[in-house]
């Protein structure tokens, strides 16, 4: 069993940056694909990024190349997204994910653990 925390999540201004962070729980974290999406209300959970385990290998949805960025760190069980160059749209519910694999997955069938997702605002 996984547990996720997400954190970072906030109110910010469009332009700005956040960093938003998701500490796991045990002790195989490295064996995790890792995931993140964001839900607006009104619409579907979108897939964000994700990244693998072993090589860290990323995968980023199409609206959000260019501006945000997966990391990892094993040593400290943490997923990292950094989010620059925040619009209004970016508006959204951000959640954390993991699936037991190496593989990259887009679809939020195929992650097994989600945290309980962390609140980013942008104001125009």
């Amino acid at each position: 069993q996984v547990q996720l925390v997400e954190s970072g999540g906030g109110l910010v201004q469009a332009g700005e940056s956040l960093k938003l962070s998701c500490a796991a729980s045990g002790r195989t974290f490295s064996s995790y694909t890792m995931g993140w999406f964001r839900q607006a209300p009104g619409k579907e959970r979108e897939f964000v990024a994700a990244i693998s385990g072993a090589y860290g290998t990323t995968y980023y949805g199409d609206s959000v190349k260019g501006r945000f960025n997966i990391s990892r760190r094993d040593d400290e069980n943490t997923v990292y997204l950094q989010i620059d160059s925040l619009k209004p749209e970016d508006t959204a519910v951000y959640y954390c994910a993991a699936r037991r694999s190496f593989l990259l997955y887009n679809d939020y069938g195929s992650y097994d653990y989600w945290g309980q997702g962390t609140q980013v605002t942008v104001s125009s």
